[in-house]
C-alpha cells in the first residue's frame, strides 16, 4: 500500500492553480489541541488550589499549613490531570488504529460496497453521478487515498499525532502547576491565612480574568464574556469552599 509520502509526490494540479496556491496564504489557527490542554490545565490549576486554600483559610489554618496542603494538591493534581490527558489521547489514537484496520479490511474484502459508500458521501455534497464516478475510480486506484478518504469523510476521524499523548500529558501538567501556584503565592509571604486569602483572592481573580480573556480570544468567542464567566466560576468555587469550611468548623 502506498505511503503518505508517495501520495504527496504524485499529487499534481494545473500550473495556474498551483501558482494561485503559492501566492495565497491562509490564516487559520491550527494549535487547537494545545490550547485546549492549556485551558484544561490552567483553569483547574487556578480554581482547585484556590478553593482549597480558601477553605483551609476559613478553617483558621495557618499560612504554612495552607501552603503545604496547596503544594501537595498542585503536585497530585498535575500528575492526575497529566495522566488523564495522556490516557485520553492514547485512547483516541487506539480508536483510530482499530477503525483504520477495520476499514482497510473492508476495502479489500468488499471493494464494491466501499466504492458505493464513497459515491454516497459525494452525493451528500451535491455531486452528480457523472461527476463523482471519476473520483470513485481514481480513489480505487489509490488504496491509501481511498483509506484516508473513508476515515475522514465516512467515520469523521482525523489521524492523531503519534506524539500527542505525551505532549498532552506534559502540557496539561505544566499548565496546572503554573495555574496552581498563583493562588498560593500570597501564603508564602503573609503568615496569617485570613489575611493571605484576601490577597490570594485578588490575585487569582485577576489571573482568572486575564486567562478567561485569552481563552476567549484564542477560541474565537467573545473575550470579555469569557473573562467574566471564568472569573465568576472561580469566585463561586472559592466562596463555596470558604463558607463550607466555616460551617464545618462551627
Amino acid at each position: 500500500m502506498a505511503t503518505d509520502e508517495d501520495m504527496i509526490t504524485r499529487i499534481s494540479i494545473e500550473p495556474e492553480k498551483q501558482s494561485l496556491l503559492d501566492h495565497h496564504t491562509e490564516k487559520h489557527f491550527t494549535a487547537g489541541e494545545v490550547v485546549r490542554d492549556i485551558i484544561i490545565g490552567v483553569s483547574d490549576g487556578l480554581t482547585v488550589p484556590f478553593a482549597l486554600a480558601a477553605g483551609l483559610s476559613g478553617a483558621n489554618a495557618s499560612s504554612s499549613i495552607v501552603l503545604t496542603a496547596g503544594i501537595a494538591e498542585v503536585a497530585a493534581g498535575a500528575i492526575s490531570m497529566g495522566l488523564g490527558g495522556y490516557l485520553a489521547a492514547k485512547s483516541e489514537a487506539d480508536h483510530y488504529a482499530r477503525e483504520m484496520k477495520r476499514e482497510q479490511e473492508e476495502i479489500v474484502a468488499v471493494p464494491e460496497t466501499e466504492a458505493a459508500e464513497v459515491a454516497e458521501i459525494l452525493a451528500q455534497y451535491g455531486v452528480e453521478p457523472h461527476e463523482y464516478s471519476p473520483v470513485v475510480n481514481a480513489l480505487r486506484k489509490n488504496p491509501q487515498a481511498w483509506l484516508d478518504f473513508m476515515m475522514r469523510f465516512e467515520l469523521g476521524l482525523e489521524k492523531p499525532n503519534p506524539k500527542r499523548a505525551l505532549q498532552s500529558a506534559f502540557t496539561i501538567a505544566i499548565a496546572y502547576v503554573l495555574g496552581g501556584l498563583v493562588p498560593l503565592f500570597p501564603y508564602m509571604f503573609i503568615p496569617q491565612a485570613l489575611n493571605a486569602v484576601v490577597a490570594s483572592a485578588a490575585i487569582t481573580l485577576i489571573a482568572l480574568f486575564i486567562f478567561g480573556y485569552a481563552k476567549g480570544h484564542f477560541t474565537g468567542s467573545r473575550p470579555f464574556r469569557s473573562a467574566f464567566e471564568t472569573t465568576f466560576i472561580g469566585a463561586i468555587a472559592s466562596a463555596a469552599a470558604f463558607c463550607l469550611a466555616k460551617v464545618v468548623q462551627h
